[in-house]
């Protein structure tokens, strides 16, 4: 019997699962995101928070050790916590940075996360986690995208302030556009997103975040 690997990734679990028939996404995750400027304007990384729906808590948590039922301290979720964040690696964090005006825009790399855990309150699941750049810079204009290129999961911005910006030079506008309600996705299965043109469809169901500084 194959042996399925609790993480973050569940694209790696629900490989070795019969979910794969159904369509797609897989997980949902409710966001928070926070992009943080240091005193003299250089942006310098992403912050998270992820709340990840019932299912995938419950899978996420079975079997994993604490001392009273139903509640599960910060200390007794660090490992999970740990492998959370290794597994997202692979997917470039599904967070996608750019720098400069439309045609002229360069990627911008992240670091390894920094000051990651997770956090169980009310019987929610939430990943924190900052995505420091790999050389803090200074941009009159950013675009941050946060999807899954494959779909397989949804990232869904909180309804209440879901992007905030933190420290950011006086001036600076920021603009928030939600993706579509992913209707064409929801009748395609796995066989359907890993082939050809339909490899990076999730990007249609981006959340995209772009801000302009003086």
């Amino acid at each position: 019997m194959l042996k399925i690997v609790r993480c973050f990734s569940l694209v790696a679990a629900f490989v070795l699962s019969p979910l794969t028939a159904h369509a797609h996404p897989h997980v949902w995750i409710t966001a928070i995101s926070e992009l943080l400027y240091a005193p003299d304007g250089t942006i310098t990384g992403v912050r998270h928070a992820w709340t990840f729906d019932e299912m995938f808590a419950a899978y996420a948590l079975q079997g994993l050790p604490h001392k009273t039922k139903g509640v599960y301290t910060r200390e007794e979720l660090t490992s999970l916590a740990q492998t959370n964040v290794d597994s997202l690696k692979e997917y470039a964090y599904f967070t996608f940075a750019k720098e400069g005006a439309v045609g002229f825009q360069k990627k911008e790399k992240f670091g390894d996360p920094v000051d990651y855990y997770l956090e169980f309150t009310n019987g929610n699941l939430t990943l924190h986690f900052t995505l420091p750049f790999k050389v803090p810079f200074k941009s009159q204009q950013l675009q941050v995208e946060i999807f899954d290129p494959s779909y397989f999961i949804d990232f869904q911005m909180a309804q209440k302030d879901p992007i905030r910006l933190i420290g950011a030079p006086a001036g600076c506008k920021m603009n928030f556009i939600r993706p579509s309600d992913g209707t064409t996705a929801q009748t395609m299965n796995d066989a359907e997103f890993l082939a050809g043109d339909n490899a990076n469809y999730g990007a249609m169901f981006a959340n995209k975040i772009t801000v302009e500084c003086p």
